[in-house]
């Protein structure tokens, strides 16, 4: 009897393991993704349209603060705001002058995630130019990564990629199998061919090793929304392909024999914003003597622009003295100026999970952006669009849609959060990821 046991439980057990190693969950990002790119045909996204009718889709999907790409990854896969994950924006603060250094480098996160997570599990995973992933646990890693040239102006793509795949010479396996060889202007946000060989590798990954989870981020569509704007004749292209990007990952799917087996997520980071003018609050900071472009190391505080956001970093965060004289600053703007922006608090700043050091935050309103600049006008001009909002309006919103297995076809989401993906994907593999900010929403579960 006891024997008898012990072979049952044993075939428990090996049972489980056969289930989880046959889930598979296809996250995609569409940098910049809105969405009537999905629910208005006359953005063209054929595929992406007719697969969301075999699943669930968001009216719209609310992000962090700000609403740019690479906290908004990390929420992605986290489940938590930036205050907990640690990501606060694409590039740290840099009072001493701008290196063109961005937050690469996975270890910065602070909390777990799904790749964390599927590694524990001993599933494998896939990461594909997702942001903050140099050094990631994932199994199959081409980050979103370059060299420095020329003081920051200027990237080597190719060659940073090659020697941080992961594992070793895993690019120039897919510059065999699945793209030829690849140079700069394969990586040159200016062209689409970026996401077109970002979907073959994605595609060749899913045929040769069927990863669990992977994760693709498509780039184009918020390269040329910030050139053009909210529409245009880039824009919509971008957009057509992405949806062809999508088809393409889709059909690998079929071809690997696990489209039954698997979900595919489409999501994106922030929405976007026309702009026409920018601000430059460390102008006032230069002119009250806070502030010393000339030689940064002389300063007291400086503002991290952050698109449509802006935050005051002191050099002594108990400097209250200071942190009054820069809202004094603000206060002294004639009212005109003053309303083009509202000043978080960092009450306000926690209640949103926004970055743990920063004194205060500065929230544009829409057509606005922040510079970095500290000489000059405090307001210049600006065109094409931008992201980095408070996330308390629509224009700013993501979209979100998923199918496939476990997820209920003809479910509509009036709105839900970039918090709320990680909790989804944690219960279609059964990663059991810790409680974050985020819920599952049980209503666009298959029953």
């Amino acid at each position: 009897m006891k024997k008898a046991l012990i072979v049952f439980c044993a075939f428990l057990l090996g049972h489980t393991a056969v289930n989880a190693q046959s889930r598979h969950v296809i996250l995609i990002s569409v940098d910049g993704l809105r969405p009537e790119f999905y629910k208005d045909p006359s953005w063209n996204m054929v595929h992406l349209r007719q697969a969301m009718q075999e699943g669930v889709y968001a009216d719209g999907v609310t992000g962090v603060f700000p609403t740019v790409t690479y906290p908004s990854h990390t929420t992605m896969i986290s489940g938590v705001k930036p205050l907990k994950h640690g990501i606060y924006y694409n590039t740290p603060p840099e009072p001493l002058g701008i290196t063109g250094k961005w937050n690469w480098e996975y270890k910065d996160i602070k909390t777990p995630t799904l790749f964390s997570a599927a590694k524990d599990k001993g599933l494998k995973t896939a990461s594909l130019f997702w942001p903050v992933s140099v050094g990631s646990p994932a199994t199959y890693n081409v980050p979103e990564y370059w060299y420095l040239k020329d003081k920051g102006k200027g990237r080597i793509m190719v060659k940073a990629l090659r020697e941080h795949a992961q594992p070793r010479g895993f690019l120039e396996e897919m510059e065999e199998y699945a793209t030829g060889k690849l140079d700069e202007q394969d990586f040159d946000g200016d062209y689409l061919a970026i996401d077109a060989n970002l979907a073959r590798m994605g595609s060749y990954i899913v045929r040769k090793y069927k990863p669990a989870f992977m994760a693709v981020h498509l780039v184009t569509v918020d390269h040329f929304e910030h050139e053009e704007g909210r529409d245009g004749p880039k824009v919509r292209a971008s957009v057509a392909a992405a949806d062809r990007a999508i088809k393409d990952i889709l059909e690998a799917v079929q071809r690997a024999g696990i489209k039954d087996s698997t979900t595919i997520i489409v999501t994106g980071d922030h929405g976007f914003v026309d702009i026409h003018s920018a601000l430059a609050p460390n102008v006032l900071l230069a002119k009250a003597g806070l502030y010393d472009p000339q030689r940064p190391d002389n300063w007291k505080a400086y503002f991290h622009p952050a698109g449509g956001g802006a935050f005051l970093q002191l050099k002594d965060r108990n400097d209250q003295q200071t942190k009054e004289k820069v809202l004094q600053l603000l206060k002294d703007l004639p009212i005109q100026q003053q309303n083009a922006f509202i000043i978080k608090t960092r009450e306000e700043l926690d209640a949103i999970g926004a970055d743990a050091t920063a004194a205060f935050g500065l929230a544009a309103q829409q057509g606005f952006t922040f510079s970095p600049a500290a000489t000059g006008d405090f307001i210049r001009a600006a065109k094409g669009g931008t992201h980095g909002f408070y996330p308390d309006f629509k224009e700013i919103q993501t979209g979100f849609v998923a199918f496939g297995r476990g997820i209920r076809k003809g479910g509509v989401i009036p709105q839900m959060g970039l918090t709320d993906i990680a909790p989804l994907i944690s219960h279609l593999l059964q990663l059991n990821m810790p409680a974050g900010d985020g819920m599952l929403y049980n209503g666009i579960l298959a029953k």
